[in-house]
């Protein structure tokens, strides 16, 4: 066997391996707007051959109108009522790969539910590096202010003691989404199969943009 083949082999034994160990439960990927959670989660439920969900795309499903809108047109507190009632239905719809809107965490019910029902994976993203991802995006109605980025600040500030509740701390920085991934596969083989550390660190070389 080629060296090639031995290395895809070897991953694939260890994707089915955390396929295994989580069951009937969920990856809930968690963290900031522009943190990479679609993206990273698209491509990390590939790799694990389970189904993705997108969170607020399935909030926008069920309204009919885009988030923005819904923001606008109910309020803040009824988004999230909406969204801690979607979350609870996609936990009970089997295993899967869910990426989170970056307030979901705030709800005592919803962070009670991914504890019991998943495995929580926090994707850290700077602020800088948030603001550079989110900048040119119109759908983020909580940057609707004089200073979007004093208030990417503050919500940082807000959010990250709950974040930090997660099972599992990935890094995410500016380097190819597969390295994030391959870093996500191992922090969960690790924590559901092995026993390594919770948090993996980036690479020294890696860009930090």
């Amino acid at each position: 066997m080629s060296e090639t083949a031995a290395s895809a082999t070897a991953g694939s034994s260890r994707e089915a391996e955390i396929i295994s160990a989580l069951g009937t439960r969920s990856v809930v990927l968690v963290g900031m707007m522009g943190a990479g959670k679609s993206t990273i989660g698209r491509r990390l439920a590939a790799r694990l051959q389970l189904p993705f969900v997108d969170a607020d795309t399935e909030i926008e499903s069920a309204h009919r109108m885009p988030i923005p809108d819904i923001f606008a047109t109910y309020g803040e507190p009824y988004f999230r009522d909406g969204e801690a009632r979607v979350i609870a239905r996609l936990l009970d719809g089997g295993s899967g790969v869910i990426a989170t809107g970056g307030g979901a965490v705030m709800r005592d019910e919803t962070r009670d539910r991914i504890r019991r029902q998943a495995v929580s994976v926090w994707l850290k993203a700077d602020a800088d590096v948030i603001m550079r991802r989110v900048k040119r995006r119109a759908d983020r109605p909580l940057l609707k202010t004089a200073d979007p980025a004093g208030t990417v600040s503050r919500l940082i500030g807000e959010r990250e003691p709950f974040y930090q509740q997660a099972d599992l701390t990935i890094s995410s920085r500016d380097v190819p989404h597969d390295k994030i991934v391959d870093e996500c596969v191992d922090a969960l083989h690790g924590w559901l199969c092995g026993g390594t550390d919770e948090t993996i660190s980036p690479d020294p070389l890696d860009a930090t943009g």
